[in-house]
């Protein structure tokens, strides 16, 4: 998303006085945009899509996050794009005890929840949220008011693309030889099958790596070295699908985990604070092989940081901010600065630890707390709002609750996707290949964040 500050009236703050490259909060609305409209492409489509959503004028009282998020829909809708939506967003406040679709400027500002909600006429799709703790059936009740508006805007879109709407293009598909899958799962499927149920990701990932030298070698001499090189990608394809093809199987037909967990366990915990001696706070939380130290810093409220957006929002007093090193899935890489997915999930864990922070008369300090992760299996996110809450506490800020979060899966029937088996605490290759990375960070009384 592209931010204009001459249609909004203001001039850009720094010293160049020129829009740059895009703040933290358009960089969150781009994920906004980009999270429902991805899976709506056809699988095997590989063109490059791009789109930008340009501000050119902004009223304080509508969002132009859902604003581009629905003229996203339907820009690609009338366009000659294959695209199987259309899809639409809104945003639902809860204010004085009544569900509010796209509240007001006035009406945020009193609001006890945030939320985001983006589908299609059948389904909801995306749910980004952050909330005072309100219970949960409320929280339900909004999502499925939001998504009852959700069909009318995409009905409309639908009316647009109808009229006006370009024929689709065809494209070059990239699926799968299925002659050659068949093949290939004939002969390793059972062997597949045990590699990935073996507990340790380490050992697992050898496992596959193992079976693919295998199937290379199988197709080699089969086929020939010339067939194998101008197909690479496509065999990497089919093992990637009968590896996800297992998985899925393992997990739904007999509720088991490729680790060996049951289907509601969590992963073992362990957590340690004060472990760096000359910062105010500091932990290091760790579930699995998911480990997260984060450290808080406390500052004067004139190092609160300014904001320099489109919304009235002009200081940030709470900071927190999420490494992702190469290192943490041993990868051997340059390091250039936090992408998109790293500030979205800042974004999250400071999202979920907002509505317990001391007020400023309580507390009048600036809070940064910045989580790195050391090692990665899945659900740094939520292993970033653990620890954080630990280091804050380590710090000594007086926070209404701990929080903590977690991330819940979902795996359903391919024959009737209205059957469906939930995973608690998922690892990377449940993320990988599940049909939902549901986050959850909230307090023992009630939930504060919820993303999708």
């Amino acid at each position: 998303m592209r931010k204009n500050f001459t249609q909004f009236g203001k001039i850009p703050g720094g010293f160049t006085k020129r829009e740059g490259k895009p703040a933290d909060k358009a960089i969150l609305v781009s994920r906004a945009i980009d999270r429902p409209i991805r899976p709506l492409f056809p699988k095997d489509f590989r063109n490059d899509v791009c789109v930008i959503a340009t501000v050119l004028s902004v009223e304080p009282d509508n969002s132009p996050e859902v604003a581009a998020m629905i003229g996203t829909s339907a820009a690609l809708a009338i366009s000659d794009i294959p695209f199987n939506g259309p899809t639409a967003a809104v945003n639902v406040g809860y204010v004085d005890g009544e569900i509010v679709i796209n509240p007001t400027l006035e009406q945020r500002a009193k609001s006890d929840l945030v939320l985001t909600v983006a589908g299609t006429l059948e389904k909801v799709t995306m749910i980004e949220a952050g909330a005072n703790e309100i219970p949960e059936a409320t929280m339900l009740e909004a999502i499925k008011k939001g998504h009852a508006e959700i069909i009318k805007i995409c009905k409309f879109i639908s009316d647009i693309q109808k009229e006006i709407g370009k024929p689709k293009f065809e494209y070059k598909s990239f699926e799968v030889d299925h002659d050659l899958y068949e093949e290939i799962e004939k002969n390793y499927q059972e062997r597949m099958y045990q590699d990935v149920q073996a507990t340790d990701k380490e050992v697992r990932d050898s496992n596959i790596d193992k079976l693919t030298e295998d199937i290379t070698a199988y197709i080699t001499e089969k086929y020939g070295e010339e067939f194998v090189e101008e197909r690479k990608q496509e065999i990497g394809e089919i093992i990637y699908k009968l590896e996800k093809k297992c998985v899925r199987k393992m997990i739904y037909e007999e509720h088991k985990r490729p680790d060996g967990r049951a289907i509601d366990e969590i992963r073992p915990l362990s957590c340690e604070v004060g472990v760096l001696p000359r910062v105010h706070g500091s932990a290091i939380f760790t579930r699995g092989q998911t480990q997260v130290m984060s450290v808080a810093t406390l500052g004067m409220l004139s190092e609160a940081q300014s904001l320099d957006g489109l919304d009235e929002e002009t200081t940030k007093r709470y900071m927190h901010q999420y490494n992702f090193p190469p290192y943490s899935v041993g990868e051997a890489r340059t390091s250039r600065g936090p992408g998109r997915r790293e500030i979205g999930h800042g974004a999250l864990a400071e999202k979920a630890l907002v509505p317990v922070l001391p007020s400023e008369e309580e507390f009048p300090y600036a809070i940064r707390v910045v989580s790195e992760v050391l090692s990665s299996n899945g659900s740094t996110s939520q292993g970033s709002i653990c620890g954080s809450t630990l280091a804050l506490m380590d710090a000594g800020v007086p926070i209404k609750a701990p929080v903590a979060g977690i991330s819940t899966g979902l795996v359903t029937d391919p024959e009737d996707p209205s059957k469906y088996i939930m995973l608690t605490d998922i690892q990377g290759i449940e993320d990988f290949f599940g049909d939902m990375d549901f986050k959850v960070g909230g307090t023992k009384k009630r939930n504060n964040c919820y993303t999708s």
